[in-house]
């Protein structure tokens, strides 16, 4: 072996010695099925599908110690009542779809408020068990187990990126008349999910900051009367938000400072405006003058700033 000639060997080379293999012949490197799958780690690769454009902003629950119950409670049944039968991923989706309506100014600004939309009435609620007599049914205590785990973690700040800025979804075996005019962004079970194309739907729209303030974790007392955001329309709540903020902005372009105040004599004889700027301030720091620049970093390290 070439590490037992004296005088091309040291002590130890044997194991640093690796024999020359034969090439193996060609069709030893055919790829079989019997390969083990990849491991999934969770990662986003660049090979996968692209995820939606923008995400969320993470809610930051605030407020007393009943709001924070009351929107857990809240977010529960509607994961229980609309995604029971969903995989994790279908109800975190769902979740995710509540916490984008509240960040928008066209829905409620807290999650029972948005959950419980429209439930006054017998149809047209924006979720239908809240209207529907689904929440007569008695939750399984596994599956409910499972959605509050869910709704915990939404409410901690979990962002689930896939659906972005999703607004609305329906059930994948109905059509509703409204799909055609949004931003169809994936189905994940048995639930599509949209955004609002347009101004409505840019992530600045989200900027709606939540306060607490949560209502009771129920349905509304049943009401006949059509009240304002009972069944918002989602195509006419784009339309007003996109109309609202051209109003907005087209004042905010014709806005004209005030002129400037006019002084007597007498306080222009003292300095006018500049009286008022309190640019003039005593110094109250307490710091001499000779350590004034002591915490100043030094330009020249062979020169020291001058005291």
């Amino acid at each position: 072996m070439p590490f037992e000639t004296p005088g091309e060997s040291f002590p130890g080379s044997a194991f640093f010695y690796l024999m020359d293999v034969p090439a193996a012949p060609s069709d030893d490197l055919a790829l079989t099925d019997d390969l083990p799958p990849p491991l999934d780690t969770g990662a986003h690769s660049d090979a996968d599908e692209p995820l939606a454009s923008a995400s969320a902003r993470a809610f930051t629950a605030i407020g007393s110690g009943l709001d924070k119950a009351r929107a857990l409670q809240c977010m529960t049944l509607a994961l229980y009542y609309e995604a029971a039968n969903e995989p994790t991923e279908g109800q975190r989706a769902v979740a995710q779809v509540i916490l984008n309506r509240v960040a928008h100014p066209s829905y409620p600004n807290s999650v029972c408020g948005v959950v419980f939309q429209g439930s006054e009435r017998r149809t047209g609620c924006q979720f239908s068990f809240t209207c529907d007599g689904s929440l007569a049914r008695v939750p399984s205590r596994t599956t409910w187990a499972r959605a509050r785990s869910v709704a915990a973690a939404s409410l901690a700040g979990y962002v689930y990126r896939p659906i972005g800025l999703a607004t609305h979804y329906h059930a994948t075996y109905v059509l509703p008349y409204w799909a055609s005019s949004l931003q169809n962004v994936g189905t994940i079970g048995l639930h599509t999910f949209y955004k609002w194309r347009g101004l409505a739907g840019r992530s600045e729209a989200f900027a709606a900051r939540y306060r607490g303030g949560e209502p009771m974790a129920a349905p509304h007392p049943r009401s006949e009367a059509l009240t304002p955001d009972s069944a918002p329309d989602p195509v006419l709540l784009a339309q007003a938000y996109e109309a609202a903020k051209r109003k907005a902005a087209a004042q905010s372009a014709a806005y004209v400072p005030p002129p400037p105040p006019a002084y007597s004599a007498a306080v222009q004889a003292r300095g006018g405006d500049a009286a008022f700027k309190a640019e003039n301030l005593p110094q109250t720091s307490g710091i001499k003058a000779e350590y004034a620049n002591s915490g100043r970093w030094i330009g020249q390290p062979s020169k020291a700033p001058a005291m």
